[in-house]
């Protein structure tokens, strides 16, 4: 076959879910172009300079390794020859607020001692915890996360073996069953919130994160995960891939039932925080132009693809009714900040756990309210690598779970004060004492920001809330039901948000894609 008549495909969005989709389908024969709205590729992964710091914008924690591998292998390249990632320990230090510490390890000893330290009695729980979470990752990553449930029969061959691990039932709850302790209840309870989920109601499925953490174990990209966007997107370029940034979908063409192409608006988005014209990525000039394609995938939030880009008439499932009933992930207040001095006694990944636990995530899921307290993820990537800030400082993010848009917010008002706020519960003797006095670069990062920077439906930091029934054959589908030769990856569709489910999101396409 001559070039000539080589399948087109066009994916919508350069985050990770994009670029795995645009790899594996450059790599069967395709000829792809990646439209990326902003002025770098990344999506949620974007990334921010300033005055010699740089920051991830979000995601920083690479757990499982293997699907980055696997994705080079399709395109006969490897991974190292692209990126160095290497291994943290711990894997996060837990602060509780009453000072107590625990630190999260993959040693079995280690974390055991921990355990030890809090319960003894829960080591034996725990290891009960642990196998359970290893017979769930078996079954729900395993055999599951690049399984395609397009068919309600897909759903009812699996169910009997998810009743059978109790997937219907809460992973806070689930925990519990096996560890007493308040405090331990927290660290192994927790993970979910990683993927926009409430401990309290998503579904137990989710305690397999836990196994899969504990057995590949907590990774950084040297050179911040913007370093691994770089290093995916010179493989698909080496591939023979084609990026465009300053692309904006504005229609996804629907002829007789079929998607035909996307038309855009070209440099419709300048970004206001920094702009890297000199990266060597393509800046297209004219106005607007349309793709043709053969196939159209989308890595762009799956309502607003939908409610935006597709038209009425082509949706008789996803119709705006029905994507605005859907329950909607919680947002994330991130400020990035950096201080001229070092806090060495600071690990790469915290956890600093306000003083409630179910009380802050109602607030934060049902209630829909910016609490007084809160609990927070600290980043802190120059404990790994020091050439993300200027000598003698260290770069951070630190991140607040909060309502989503729907809670009416007012972000730009609120924004500064929060920020303090957060600033201020942090400046503890073992933490960062006297913070404030030492910040020199700060940047923040609201709900109201991922709506209009990443076109989220209702500022939602992972699209739809990872429940039981809106997982899997409940999610909107992997291959659109409402148009043929539409497809879609990421965080919105199955098998759900997170480095690893957003990647896998991208093998489903290879039962399709031919």
């Amino acid at each position: 076959m001559g070039d000539s008549r080589k399948k087109r495909a066009v994916v919508i969005g350069s985050g990770f879910g994009g670029l795995a989709a645009a790899i594996r389908t450059q790599a069967k024969g395709y000829e792809v172009t990646l439209l990326e709205m902003r002025d770098k590729p990344g999506g949620r992964a974007y990334v921010y300079e300033d005055q010699g710091f740089t920051y991830d914008a979000g995601p920083t924690i690479v757990t499982v390794p293997f699907v980055l591998d696997e994705l080079a292998e399709v395109a006969g390249k490897k991974l190292e020859d692209y990126v160095d990632i290497v291994p943290c320990d711990p894997f996060y230090r837990i602060y509780f607020n009453d000072g107590r510490v625990f630190d999260y390890r993959g040693e079995q000893e280690k974390l055991e001692a921990e355990i030890h330290k809090f319960n003894p009695a829960d080591v034996e729980g725990y290891r009960r915890f642990q196998d359970y979470s290893r017979r769930i990752f078996d079954r729900a990553f395993t055999d599951l996360a690049d399984h395609s449930f397009h068919s309600i029969w897909e759903m009812i061959k699996v169910a009997p073996d998810l009743i059978k691990l109790r997937a219907d039932k809460a992973v806070f709850s689930r925990v519990g069953e096996f560890i007493k302790d308040p405090n331990l209840q927290q660290v192994f309870s927790f993970e979910p919130l990683l993927i926009g989920g409430n401990p309290l109601r998503s579904s137990a499925i989710y305690a397999m994160i836990h196994y899969l953490e504990k057995t590949w174990g907590v990774h950084f990209a040297m050179g911040g995960t913007g370093a691994l966007i770089r290093g995916l997107v010179k493989l698909f370029e080496d591939i023979g891939g084609t990026l465009i940034l300053g692309a904006r979908a504005e229609e996804i063409l629907v002829e007789n039932g079929k998607a035909k192409g996307v038309r855009v608006a070209l440099g419709s988005q300048e970004e206001d925080l920094t702009a890297d014209r000199e990266s060597g990525y393509h800046f297209s000039k004219t106005k607007e132009e349309f793709f043709p394609a053969d196939v159209v995938i989308s890595n762009g939030d799956v309502a607003n693809t939908y409610r935006k880009l597709v038209k009425p008439e082509h949706r008789r499932k996803w119709t705006d009714r029905k994507l605005e009933k859907m329950k909607y992930a919680m947002s994330l207040f991130v400020a990035y900040f950096g201080t001229d001095r070092k806090y060495d006694n600071v690990p790469h990944h915290s956890i600093v756990l306000g003083p409630r636990y179910e009380g802050l995530l109602t607030d934060i899921f049902d209630k829909k309210i910016v609490a007084e307290d809160f609990s927070l993820y600290l980043h802190r990537p120059t404990a790994t690598d020091p050439s993300l800030a200027p000598e003698g400082c260290d770069g951070f993010y630190v991140l607040s779970p909060v309502p989503h848009l729907g809670g009416g917010q007012d972000w730009a008002g609120l924004k500064e004060e929060y920020a303090d706020r957060i600033f201020a519960s942090l400046e503890k003797d073992y933490l960062l004492p006297d913070l404030r006095k030492h910040i020199v670069s700060k940047l923040l990062f609201t709900p109201q920001d991922f709506h209009d920077r990443l076109d989220a439906f209702q500022g939602s930091a992972f699209q739809f809330e990872p429940l039981l029934t809106q997982s899997a054959w409940f999610r909107p589908h992997n291959r659109s039901e409402d148009v043929e030769d539409l497809y879609f990856v990421g965080a919105g569709t199955h098998p759900g948000a997170g480095m690893p489910g957003v990647i896998s999101s991208a093998k489903v396409l290879d039962r399709f894609i031919q």
